[in-house]
């Protein structure tokens, strides 16, 4: 693991969690009960990163690799397509979520801009300042 950890970057518990999940190849465990990995492996590590770099998250993963792994001729593109779907969908709800943000702190620098450039040190309206 210690291998595949440096040639991928990826932490080691990152790996066993993602070796645990069924994510990623292995040949099982040596005698002395350490985790083995073949070239194989380093492929897998790569596309999970390619994956999670486009929004899935873990357990879309998961559903995929069991889907793929449970049926190797099964239509494992048209799934992926929809869970491409699913993550595009998250991120346009917390890019929405980010937007009214940003209107909100427009909205409230427009209110208070005559306070927000005064050099006070109450902010206006407090009832403790006199």
């Amino acid at each position: 693991m210690g291998e595949l950890s440096r040639q991928t970057g990826v932490p080691f518990k990152t790996l066993r969690e993602y070796t645990d999940l069924g994510l990623i190849y292995t040949l099982g465990r040596s005698p002395a009960n350490y985790r083995l990995y073949t070239a194989d492996a380093l492929w897998c590590v790569r596309f999970i990163g390619d994956l999670r770099g486009l929004g899935l998250t873990v357990a879309e993963i998961r559903e995929l690799t069991t889907a793929y792994l449970g049926s190797p001729d099964g239509p494992v593109a048209s799934h992926l397509a929809e869970l491409l779907h699913c993550s595009r969908e998250r991120l346009h709800q917390r890019l929405a979520a980010q937007q009214r943000i940003l209107d909100r702190i427009e909205q409230f620098q427009a209110e208070h801009q005559v306070d927000l450039a005064e050099e006070d040190q109450c902010w206006a309206g407090d009832p403790l300042c006199t």
